[in-house]
């Protein structure tokens, strides 16, 4: 953590859940005589207290989004990383219920009044979808931030949800998650490739690793001659949004660390690449298109497809 800070990644994500707490309790040990160098996001929601050894795998634990709930998550949130603010603060995962729910998005606005976080927004998930949770927080809550699934093989829901917002005049910035597509877009998987037992990866079909890898292929010309690697490209990608605040790439040793890390200083996407990419998307990249497995809520309601 302190190296990705040396090469210049000033944002650190977290969440109160992640680890029950031990991912907040590192960037304090971390950053300790660094806070000011530092943005810290961190999300509540899941009710890690009370259900914090009932994780198992892909499955969550129950959550707790009532407004006094949230308070006392971000109090405990403050006290694991020893500082007197949080930058940004996500709601977990939320459901239409909490869109709805004015309570939730007062105590928010009541929290942030009081000095103890910044911003605050949602975090979408965890898998991907929640195309309505997406537009209609936007649209109605008009949250500082939205932490989304969005990269350049699965632009859908990402896309609706980052139009909605630039639609509806809403400030939202967002925050990358799964930029590579499980690591499709780093470029390095084969029609061979095989995933540990364990790995979050083989939730995936065998058809998205044979079709993402002949996707893949199809990109390599973002590569230019080694000026950037097809990971960096991705990154570029997504950044050539100027609602995309940062993104999030899943790290796993100091190779990853310092390719990422040099993602925006590689040259930008000219328009013809970003051109080409889009008639790529747009043709499915000459694939047989598969019926998407969303998550949560994805249909509008009429009233408001209506002004879609």
């Amino acid at each position: 953590m302190r190296q990705a800070l040396d090469l210049g990644i000033t944002l650190f994500d977290a969440a109160d859940t992640y680890g029950n707490g031990r991912s907040e309790e590192l960037i304090a040990q971390a950053f300790a005589d660094r806070r000011d160098e530092i943005v810290i996001a961190t999300k509540v929601g899941y009710d890690f207290v009370q259900h914090g050894d009932e994780r198992r795998g892909q499955r969550e634990i129950p959550q707790d989004f009532r407004p006094e709930a949230v308070r006392r998550a971000t109090d405990a949130a403050l006290a694991r990383l020893k500082t007197d603010h949080i930058d940004i603060l996500q709601l977990h995962n939320i459901r239409m219920e909490q869109v709805a729910d004015d309570a939730v998005w007062a105590v928010l606005e009541d929290l942030r009044t009081e000095g103890k976080i910044g911003h605050y927004g949602l975090a979408l998930g965890p898998a991907i979808g929640w195309l309505a949770e997406g537009v209609l927080s936007v649209r109605r809550r008009k949250p500082a931030v939205v932490q989304h699934i969005y990269n350049l093989l699965e632009p859908h829901p990402g896309k609706a949800i980052q139009d909605a917002a630039r639609e509806s005049g809403a400030p939202t910035m967002f925050l990358i998650r799964v930029p590579h597509s499980s690591g499709m877009l780093e470029g390095k998987y084969t029609a061979e490739t095989v995933f540990p037992p364990n790995d979050h990866r083989n939730h995936r079909p065998r058809s998205w690793l044979l079709n993402g890898v002949k996707k893949v292929e199809q990109l390599r010309f973002l590569e230019r001659g080694g000026e950037r690697s097809l990971g960096q490209a991705a990154i570029q990608w997504l950044l050539a949004d100027d609602r995309v605040a940062s993104v999030l790439p899943n790290i796993y040793d100091a190779e990853q660390l310092t390719e990422f890390a040099r993602a925006s200083e590689t040259p930008a996407l000219s328009p013809e690449e970003m051109e080409k990419v889009a008639a790529l998307v747009a043709a499915n990249f000459g694939q047989e298109r598969e019926e998407g497995k969303y998550k949560g809520t994805m249909e509008l309601p009429e009233e408001e497809a209506a002004t879609a």
